[in-house]
């Protein structure tokens, strides 16, 4: 548990942050208010919701060598929380809570924590990273491209390719078009050649609305010197504004803020 730690709690952001090495620019933002959504012809959908909570596995081979299997409990309220709890066992080794303007990590098993805002996230992975972007790759929705930029979308039989650039991330998303929905994120990074790809599979209907959402999520990071390593969940119960939920979240005196 101690190995996938790192790559577990910051699952989203990691699936950006690993394929750049060298810095990139951030623009500054009001964190706390949504970006612009650009206008194009992408016909994907997104699962529309207020509260969504999830349970699945997560499954991590990190360079050849795979960690134990790790129960994942998911929550999200729309645009504004995602919460993240990882255990094995049965004992929880970390929590996260996530905002449009702060990111907080629990690491129960060294008993340390994690606290910062995405610019300051930004640095550290040296590729920048926003609220959305996690919200998009954890649920399977379609990723806008930044403000003032316009995605090249073209089609091919039932299959539409939406690409933009993103500083030196070349982002690309393959939408099915009879299901309207994402089947695959793949992000390259220019610079060092590094890849990221996320597979989305197995989509069902969740009620009460019907919408799709993909069971199985695929993420595999290529670098272009080095070995591979994927992560893999399966979600199992998803349901959507079911109740009103809670996002619980403390840091226990004693606990180490890590830098």
């Amino acid at each position: 548990m101690n190995r996938c730690f790192p790559l577990v709690l910051f699952l989203a952001t990691f699936l950006l942050g690993a394929c750049a090495r060298k810095a990139v620019p951030t623009t500054s933002k009001n964190p706390s208010t949504a970006p612009t959504p650009v206008v194009d012809v992408a016909r994907a959908s997104s699962v529309d919701f207020r509260y969504l909570s999830a349970k699945g596995k997560a499954q991590i081979d990190q360079e050849g060598n795979k960690l134990p299997t790790a129960n994942l409990t998911l929550r999200v309220r729309k645009d504004s929380i995602i919460w993240l709890s990882v255990s094995v066992a049965g004992f929880e080794g970390a929590r996260a809570y996530i905002t449009r303007d702060s990111v907080r990590v629990l690491n129960k098993l060294q008993r340390e924590y994690y606290a910062g805002d995405f610019a300051y996230l930004s640095q550290r992975l040296n590729v920048p990273v926003t609220f959305d972007q996690v919200q998009a790759i954890l649920l399977g929705n379609y990723l806008l491209a930044p403000s003032g930029t316009t995605p090249e979308v073209t089609t091919d039989g039932n299959t539409q390719r939406v690409q933009f650039q993103q500083a030196s991330l070349l982002v690309e998303q393959l939408i099915n078009l009879g299901q309207q929905k994402v089947q695959k994120l793949n992000v390259k990074d220019s610079q060092s050649q590094n890849n990221v790809t996320v597979d989305f599979s197995d989509f069902r209907a969740v009620a009460p609305t019907n919408q799709l959402f993909a069971y199985n999520v695929v993420l595999q990071v290529q670098q272009a010197q080095g070995p591979t390593s994927s992560a893999t969940i399966n979600y199992r119960n998803v349901d959507v504004d079911k109740e009103r939920l809670a996002f619980p979240f403390s840091v226990p005196s004693g606990y180490a803020r890590k830098k």
